[in-house]
């Protein structure tokens, strides 16, 4: 247990999370860089790298409403923990990954790189996100799939033969090829990849523009 949080381990507490989100629940572990929660009133855990945690602090249990304590076992387990274990730990498992805007996306984490990891979607297919921006992820219980979907409906999209440790060098990987930024969230984030240089991007829009951006604004990335 991270000794800084050593007071509130097993208490009801509030985490205000960048970009304006609160959470109320149980923090049950922490690390260096995360702190792990469980949600008494959805009844799941909350896994959130500290970098994204503005604040938090104890604060009282909503009486009107029934919460859950939190289960014995939780579906991350390591000694230590920290946001790069429970991401190795997690590969394979069906969780729920908030990056940006106002949704979620669902699927599974198969591969673990040096500051990305490849998640596959049954919605989005697969997706190199940065971990950089992951807010926060929560893991589903055991047998649960995407959309009820069956296994045999949910089939992993192919991915190059190899994959570049760093998430510049992987954004160097796709150059000449049409990508989606951020899932599209606008219409400059869609577009022809053309170069990556010098934590740099050049993206040529349907109209022709071109649009350069900072890599360290990039959060999500997937070919159409």
């Amino acid at each position: 247990m991270f000794v800084d949080f050593e007071d509130l381990l097993g208490k009801y507490i509030e985490v205000e999370i960048s970009g304006g989100t609160f959470h109320k629940g149980t923090l049950v572990d922490s690390g260096l860089d995360i702190i792990v929660m469980y949600d008494g009133k959805r009844q799941h855990f909350l896994y959130i790298p500290f970098i994204h945690v503005q604040r938090l602090k104890e604060t009282s249990l909503d009486k009107e409403e029934y919460y859950y304590q939190p289960p014995s076992e939780k579906p991350i387990e390591t000694d230590v923990i920290s946001f790069r274990k429970a991401l190795t730990i997690a590969k394979g498992l069906f969780v729920q990954v908030y990056v940006t805007g106002n949704k979620s996306i669902h699927g599974y984490l198969t591969s673990i790189m040096n500051d990305y990891f490849i998640f596959h979607s049954p919605l989005y297919k697969a997706m190199f996100i940065s971990m950089n921006h992951v807010k926060w992820v929560i893991p589903y219980p055991p047998n649960t799939t995407p959309y009820s979907l069956d296994n045999q409906k949910f089939q992993l999209s192919p991915l190059p033969s190899s994959l570049a440790r760093s998430f510049e060098e992987q954004l160097k990987k796709l150059e000449n090829q049409l990508v989606i930024l951020d899932g599209g969230d606008h219409s400059e984030k869609i577009g022809l990849l053309q170069k990556v240089r010098n934590n740099k991007a050049i993206l040529i829009t349907a109209e022709g523009e071109k649009v350069y951006r900072n890599l360290e604004h990039i959060k999500t990335i997937q070919l159409p």
